[in-house]
């Protein structure tokens, strides 16, 4: 059933969550419910079922709730169909609807790949606890206040070096009811942001009537620690339903006292067999002093979480009992269930999630093994309201590694829960729980005088100030105490298990897709901007020091001298020209030059600003920017901006003529064709060529263009401009970049402003916001890459699911800079890691480093601007999956000796921690990814 639902981009939020199950913080004992049609719920949990009878769902429709993205999102995230509405019985189910995954393509059948993406944790806790890692044990400063609303909120602020990357950043959260909202500042020198700045940068926050008042109280660290804890466990708890063919009712299948030998393979493939009496780890809501819910469990850890498998052939077996109430008990309470089909995968089909009558599970992870090639076959069911969540299943959904296979299962169930934690059921009961604690706060704090503001009565002060002579040895004292209390709470923390992952058990063999390649060590100028050339070679314009070409493994070569300097450049290899703009304001040109002029066996001196003379564009003097059509299109366009007119233009050969008579397509300046002009309000920030089919005709394409505080669309023929989308008024706007996406046979533009992501069909005039999502950084650049979004700031790179907007990584990377995305995606820092493939060069700067090794030793605190700039290139296949990158190797996750570590490790000084952060021979940019480094840096 094909659907064309929009993308539904929900908040990264979750509800509360206990050590022992999803909803304890909530007031909620969900172990001692039973989620299962026929048996009733306490009222506090907000029951599903009533009398035995299963409410209507009163949610929204699926075109509503259901996150996609065109094509690419059915064909790998599985279609919403209308399942039978009857259970094995004949009796209604409820009328619920699910989502199914099963690898089947819905495009055309050449168009089938693999798996798109590594598997990878979405929105992982060493990434989003902010509190835990960032502030908590050390010196930062909380404030407390209310909104215009009246709305009481409280905001934390750190000032943080990135990963030990010299790159000083305002760490801040802002907590609200509706959940935490994180931003990431860069900090000035000698420039500190005052309190009214920084809350400035979150949404409706710059209108305060009062300002926040300062919290002196060491306690509040316990308080705020208990506000993070509500957006969800670190350990989960996971259903294993056993299920021999023939069996369509949930009791009959809760009734198979013994499972198959493949069942039994299976559950040793998902953990260790543990013995739960005197059990001291997380238990999943399991008995641990008298076996009263069986004698064995099954238990692992993945990437520092918990797991507890809730397997219904170790749970009690009753005679006497059909409904197995004590199995049901513990399974029909588990969000996501993983149901073995015994028989093979013909077996499969037969299963319906109607037939498991759970209001509560959410996630049936349908599992089957086939002998003859010892493979593993996978379907997933999520219930509609479920945002879409990741890995997506390969094509065809079959392992034949059975390592493999479990990572990517573990990986699915965590994401899985955690997306359920985003349906409007959990979200609701998180905001009240929220509601109620930040009132709680709110009222203590503000009514005891002796927590707040208890020195200077510091109100929208300096972040970090310098407090007065009179006082300067009371708030030292403080300071001391704050940071103890909140050492002592994270060791404590840690050492109950409740911490946020700790990294000491993950997958350290394991290259995540995003993990870039050195393309070139030693860069020695600023950049301004490049494009790729060929697979081996850039083009990079400098600031003040011209134009290079630089290969992969070759020096780099410079083929414009210092009088010329790019501040855009595209290379066209369909027509085998370089496309550059020169200077700014009236003397600003386009220019105009065959590639073939630049190959090192051609080019023997390097072009200066005489050589320019005859490849000047006309009609593009004092022009403030250019956009070009994406590669691969039928035509190349050009549309120029000079002030308040817009001139379209097009290469008179189409591609498919220069790839049949490339030797015949030998222009410059004389290739462009005038087309026609457009005249606009104002000179815009922002332009971009969409080209789109209107009624069969490829020649048509459209203008993106970006004021101040709106987008606009003009549609060639027309000539006449629309509002697109505006940004909302009263917020003060950057404008970052409109990025076509074109998907579904349908234009769509992401549109990027402050730190926000916004979703606008051309189609479409309604402009919601609902799918909008927030990076944690203001962006410079964009780029989508299916599955991921990649936002480029001036010293981090922030990795996102372009499906759900979910986080994957972020990593710091001092003087960040990309260069360009048209094939690979190419950038530059001063990271100063080395690389294989490098050799030559790394000798070279390792003798370098022995001459200095006799010097005195530099400052840890050095300018990142006295490093070289290093070249880095993550490969897109790499990315979208469509080549396997790298060979995934498997460590044990349930090595116990691993636990303690992360408790050892907190006691480590923070010289040695920045010691250990020192060069690595891992294979990214940033120490952070060193094994030794994760795991200091997390504690």
């Amino acid at each position: 059933m094909k659907s064309t639902g929009r993308l539904h981009l929900q908040r990264n939020i979750r509800p509360a969550v206990g050590s022992d199950g999803p909803m304890k913080r909530l007031g909620v004992d969900l172990h001692n419910q039973i989620g299962f049609k026929g048996h009733k719920y306490d009222v506090r949990s907000s029951s599903f079922e009533s009398s035995g009878k299963v409410l209507p769902w009163t949610g929204s429709s699926s075109n509503d709730l259901i996150s996609r993205r065109g094509v690419f999102s059915r064909r790998h995230y599985g279609s919403v169909e209308l399942l039978p509405q009857l259970d094995a019985s004949g009796q209604d189910p409820g009328g619920r609807r699910f989502r199914i995954e099963n690898g089947d393509s819905l495009g055309e059948k050449e168009e089938i790949f693999g798996s798109p993406c590594t598997p990878v944790l979405e929105n992982p806790e060493f990434q989003t606890r902010w509190y835990f890692k960032y502030f908590l044990g050390k010196l930062h400063q909380n404030y407390v206040g209310s909104d215009v609303d009246k709305f009481p909120f409280f905001l934390s602020v750190v000032l943080t070096d990135a990963n030990h990357q010299c790159v000083p950043q305002y760490r801040a959260i802002l907590w609200r009811k509706t959940g935490a909202q994180k931003i990431l500042l860069p900090h000035t020198p000698h420039k500190p942001m005052t309190v009214k700045q920084i809350l400035s940068n979150f949404p409706a926050m710059d209108k305060l009537e009062k300002g926040p008042k300062e919290i002196f109280s060491p306690e509040i660290q316990k308080d705020l620690l208990l506000l993070e804890e509500q957006e969800g466990s670190v350990n989960f708890k996971f259903g294993v339903l056993y299920t021999k063919p023939s069996q369509l009712t949930d009791d009959e299948m809760l009734s198979n006292e013994n499972g198959s030998e493949e069942f039994n393979q299976f559950i040793s493939l998902l953990g260790n067999r543990v013995r739960l009496k005197g059990w001291d780890k997380y238990r999943g809501g399991l008995d641990v002093k008298g076996d009263m819910t069986g004698e064995y469990s099954v238990y692992t850890i993945y990437e520092g979480h918990e797991i507890m498998f809730h397997v219904s052939t170790m749970l009690p077996y009753s005679k006497d009992n059909r409904q197995q109430v004590e199995r049901k008990r513990h399974i029909g309470n588990d969000i996501v269930n993983i149901v073995f089909v015994d028989g093979g995968a013909t077996q499969m089909s037969q299963f319906n999630p109607a037939f498991i009558k759970s209001q509560f599970t959410h996630v049936f992870a349908l599992v089957a093994y086939d002998s003859s090639d010892n493979s593993y076959k996978l379907v997933v069911y999520s219930e509609e309201s479920v945002p879409l969540f990741g890995p997506s299943l390969p094509c065809p959904p079959v392992f034949k590694m059975p390592q493999e296979f479990r990572e990517f299962l573990i990986v699915k169930m965590i994401n899985g829960e955690k997306a359920t934690f985003n349906t409007p059921t959990f979200a609701k009961k998180r905001e009240r729980t929220l509601d109620m604690l930040i009132k709680d706060l709110y009222s203590d704090y503000m009514s005891d005088s002796s927590k707040v503001a208890m020195l200077n009565r510091r109100a929208f002060s300096d972040v970090l100030p310098d407090p007065p002579r009179s006082s300067r040895r009371k708030e030292e004292a403080r300071q001391v105490e704050f940071v103890r209390i909140g050492q002592a709470l994270k060791l404590d923390t840690i050492v109950k298990g409740d911490a946020p992952t700790s990294l000491a058990t993950t997958g350290l063999f394991k290259r995540a897709p995003w993990e870039p390649q050195c393309f070139y060590p030693d860069f020695g100028h600023d950049i301004m901007c490049g494009d790729s050339w060929a697979d081996s070679r850039l083009v990079i314009s400098t600031e003040n020091s011209g134009v290079f070409v630089i290969e992969d493994g070759v020096s780099q070569r410079q083929i414009f001298d210092k009088t010329i300097q790019a501040n855009q450049l595209n290379v066209v290899e369909a027509h085998g020209i370089l496309l550059f703009r020169t200077e700014k304001g009236r003397d600003s040109k386009i220019y105009v030059f065959r590639l073939s002029e630049f190959d090192a066996d051609i080019q023997t001196e390097v072009k200066s600003k005489p050589d320019l003379k005859d490849h000047k564009l006309e009609r593009t003097r004092g022009c403030s920017m250019y956009a070009i059509s994406k590669p691969g299109g039928s035509r190349l366009k050009m549309v120029i901006c000079v002030n308040r007119k817009l001139t379209l233009m097009q290469w008179k050969h189409s591609a498919a003529w220069t790839a049949w008579c490339p030797a015949s397509d030998t222009d410059t300046v004389e290739g462009f064709m005038y087309l026609r002009e457009f005249q606009i309000a104002e000179q815009p920030s922002i332009i971009t060529l969409i080209e789109s089919a209107v009624g069969g005709n490829s020649d048509t394409c459209s203008i993106c263009v970006g004021y101040k505080h709106q987008f606009d669309i003009i549609t060639d023929g027309s000539g006449t401009a629309q509002r697109l989308f505006a940004v909302q008024e009263g917020t003060k706007a950057h404008l970052v970049s409109a990025t076509d996406l074109y998907e579904d046979e349908e234009p769509e533009l992401l549109l990027c402003y402050n730190n926000t992501c916004h979703f606008q069909k051309l189609s479409e005039t309604n402009n919601t916001t609902e799918f909008d999502f927030h990076w944690n950084s203001i962006p410079k650049d964009i780029v989508c890459s299916f599955p991921y979004i990649i936002a480029f700031t001036t010293d981090t790179m922030e990795i996102r699911l372009i499906i759900n907007g979910n986080l994957v990584q972020t990593m710091a990377m001092p003087k960040l800079k990309l260069i360009c995305s048209k094939n690979d995606i190419y950038f530059a820092t001063t990271a100063p890691e080395f690389f294989h493939g490098k050799m030559e060069r790394l000798q070279m700067d390792q003798q370098k480093a022995e001459r200095e090794s006799m010097s005195p030793p530099a400052s840890p605190h050095l300018s990142p601007e006295t490093k070289p700039l290093r070249l880095y290139r993550i490969p897109l296949n790499a990315l979208t999956g469509v080549v396997g990158p790298y060979d995934r190797k498997c460590v044990n996750e349930t090595d116990d000796s691993n636990e303690n570590k992360t408790v050892e490790n907190l006691k480590l000084s923070e010289s040695k921690s920045r010691t250990s952060a020192s060069r690595s021979c891992t294979a990214s940019p940033t120490t952070g990814l060193n094994a030794t480094n994760l795991l200091l840096h997390k504690t």
